[in-house]
């Protein structure tokens, strides 16, 4: 009864279907992260965007430069909350994503009303990135390969009982040489890969234990024409993500996007960065209503964090 019930809420508060055949649905882990990118249809396994490359891949931290701290919240259908907090720099990130229901109808296996309850699911993440220039086994190779991992703690709460475990996940990024064909210009070309999920599972106060479902994902991006940057995601689980962002001045980014998983979305969103704030929203479509997130970004990509450890360092006796 507990996994009917937890596929219902994800089917609720996400706001679009999940397959679940051969699957256990499990909450926080089946919806997707962000603002930024999920306005460009979710596709970030290949994409360096702030604190929000933790969600995606680990192993984009160490292409990230200063500190960002991102945060978001979202209302899904006005049953559920969902918010999540990400604190990133070069190389490592921490972040806390956090859904909470209110009273939420449950089903039995064969789709018959069961008991009214809450559920509640926090997922802790520890990530950490290097490059090949950071290590020196590395440092020979032709392209910029980068690598990283991550740990992830999660609680759930479903009535009166309680659940934890932990994941791991893996990922690499392959940076290349910018091209020009003609007038023609791809910037920024990059391969992401991951894989999530690699062991674990969430065990509840009795006993039960429910694995979480293994994913492998491939992701592709480039920036094209200077204004614009393309990104697809595929992943074995079935799910696929493609999104396009058109940024006219650097202050604003316009995105659109497509979303698969069990049933097609449509994303779009909007960015703007006013002196290193970042206020993103994004939209997604589906079968149920369509939800809305807001997010704020703070980058201290220009903050000098040598001079302010000597400066620290001067200060401090």
């Amino acid at each position: 009864m507990r996994r009917a019930f937890i596929t219902g809420i994800v089917l609720l508060v996400a706001g679009w279907a999940v397959s679940t055949s051969g699957q256990n649905a499990l909450g926080i882990l089946d919806i997707p992260h962000g603002v930024g990118q999920l306005g460009s249809g979710g596709a970030g396994l290949s994409v360096i965007s702030g604190a929000e490359t933790l969600y995606y891949n680990p192993s984009g931290l160490s292409g990230l430069s200063g500190i960002s701290f991102s945060s978001l919240f979202a209302s899904h259908l006005g049953q559920a909350s969902y918010s999540s907090f990400a604190l990133a720099m070069q190389s490592v990130g921490v972040g806390v994503e956090i859904l909470s229901s209110g009273s939420i109808q449950g089903y039995d296996e064969g789709g018959a009303p069961t008991e009214t309850l809450s559920f509640g699911n926090t997922l802790i993440s520890f990530g950490f990135g290097a490059d090949s220039s950071q290590l020196a086994f590395l440092s020979a190779l032709p392209l910029r390969l980068a690598i990283g991992a991550q740990v992830k703690l999660v609680s759930a709460r479903l009535g009166e009982e309680r659940g934890s475990g932990f994941s791991f996940d893996l990922g690499t990024r392959f940076s290349f040489p910018d091209v020009a064909l003609g007038p023609f210009a791809m910037t920024d070309p990059a391969v992401g890969v991951t894989a999530s999920n690699l062991f674990g599972s969430l065990t509840y106060d009795g006993g039960e234990a429910e694995p979480f479902t293994m994913d492998i994902g491939v992701g592709v991006s480039a920036g094209v024409f200077g204004v614009a940057g393309l990104a697809l995601d595929v992943h074995t689980t079935g799910a696929l993500s493609f999104g396009v962002t058109y940024s006219p001045i650097s202050t604003l980014a316009l995105r659109m996007g497509l979303l698969s998983k069990g049933a097609f979305s449509i994303t779009a969103g909007v960015g703007l960065n006013v002196q290193g704030f970042l206020i993103d929203y994004a939209f997604v479509s589906s079968q149920v209503g369509g939800s809305h997130r807001i997010g704020l970004t703070l980058d201290f990509s220009a903050l000098d964090i040598s001079a302010l450890g000597s400066s620290l360092r001067r200060i401090l006796p």
